[in-house]
């Protein structure tokens, strides 16, 4: 009686293993959604969710890398269009400097403000978005700009990617009329180590400035986002914009295809025509007839004044619709930086679907499949327990 016992035994825990195994598939079954667990099941499935599950993978990637992305260019829209206020503040306030009745102290505190509006243009050319400078270029972790305190030296600064030191490379723009022409313009400069003053860059040393910059303005930052294709680096989405283009109107696509020579000779002037530039204008011009008061040089300086008001107010006009192109353009990028979202959440929602189709596990009929293991085990374990006690008493007996 014990042997046959003991082969009853071996044969019920046997088959009690395999109850319990099928239960412990049908839970892993209900808690990950897989019809599978291995490839060996049905490996034509697995090579297929295999695929989907790359493809799905590589789509959040993007998605949470467009959020980033697309935050950034937020911010650079929302600092162009506050240059594009101020411009448009600083047009009134040049307007109203231009009247007769506007002198004195009223002038001066015109002067001011608009110089205060100069600082607060480099500041928003400064401006970050978490750890990123947005008009850096291709170079993020360095503030590009600073402007004097008179306002009269803008000095950019540069990391260029292929520079192995990694340090800033900075170029010194002056604002300055020329004596001969009367005209206002930037001009690279260099501070002379004994006097302190600044001194034009000439000869070879010039050339390799504006050679520089010039570089700087042409970097871009394509990102391969769903956006155009890899394979040509045209059709992909710009992130980065460089201030200096902010400053100069002309887009990284125009320096790109430009002559390089040409350009830069042309570079500081239409700096001059730009947003800072032409502040800067007005402020000096200001200046220069406040410090004529109570002089015999008062009248001229005041009717020079007006004469360069005159054509900082047409140019301003200019550079609002430059500015304005640049906000739109940004705004531009960002709606389809927003559409890309949407489709790419859509295209989430649609390999999981196909996922689900090809691997996934019908969730009712795991549920009670789970269930009928259950009963099954449960089952097991209350025979195994009768027949327990019946073999205990019969070798007892």
């Amino acid at each position: 009686m014990r042997v046959t016992n003991a082969s009853v035994y071996k044969k019920f825990t046997s088959s009690a293993n395999n109850v319990h195994s099928q239960l412990i598939k049908s839970f892993n079954k209900v808690s990950s959604s897989k019809a599978y667990e291995s490839a060996a099941e049905n490996p034509l499935a697995y090579y297929q969710s295999k695929k989907i599950d790359n493809q799905y993978l590589d789509t959040l990637s993007k998605k949470s890398l467009i959020k980033d992305v697309q935050n950034r260019i937020y911010q650079q829209e929302l600092q162009v269009r506050d240059i594009h206020d101020i411009l448009k503040k600083a047009k009134q306030q040049v307007q109203y400097a231009r009247t007769d009745t506007t002198t004195g102290s009223a002038l001066a505190s015109l002067r001011d403000d608009l110089l205060q509006k100069m600082h607060s243009v480099v500041n928003d050319l400064n401006g970050q978005y978490q750890d990123f400078y947005v008009f850096g270029g291709n170079d993020v972790s360095n503030p590009p700009f600073s402007l004097s305190s008179d306002g009269s030296v803008l000095t950019f600064s540069h990391i260029f990617p292929d520079d192995p030191t990694k340090t800033p490379v900075e170029f010194n723009m002056q604002l300055k009329q020329d004596e001969k022409t009367g005209e206002y313009g930037y001009s690279l400069v260099e501070k002379d180590a004994t006097t302190g003053e600044w001194t034009p860059l000439t000869g070879q040393a010039k050339a390799d400035a504006e050679k520089d910059l010039i570089r700087a303005m042409s970097e871009q930052g394509p990102l391969d986002i769903g956006y155009g294709t890899i394979r040509d680096r045209a059709t992909l989405l710009d992130t980065y914009t460089s201030g200096l283009n902010v400053l100069a109107g002309i887009t990284t696509d125009a320096v790109k295809n430009s002559d390089p020579t040409k350009l830069g000779g042309e570079l500081m002037g239409l700096l001059a025509k730009g947003p800072l530039g032409l502040i800067g204008q007005a402020v000096q011009a200001i200046d220069k007839e406040l410090k004529a008061e109570n002089t015999p040089e008062y009248e001229a300086a005041q009717k020079e004044m007006h004469d360069v008001l005159g054509t900082v107010i047409s140019d301003m006009t200019q550079a609002e619709y430059t500015t304005s192109t640049f906000f739109s353009d940004l705004g531009t990028k960002y709606k389809l930086m927003e559409d890309m979202d949407a489709k790419l959440k859509l295209a989430a929602d649609n390999l999981t679907e196909q996922y689900s189709d090809v691997w996934g596990a019908d969730p009712y009929e795991a549920i009670m499949e789970m269930y009928n293991n259950q009963y099954s085990y449960n089952a097991a374990l209350k025979v195994g327990s009768q027949l327990l006690s019946s073999s205990l008493f019969d070798f007892m007996r």
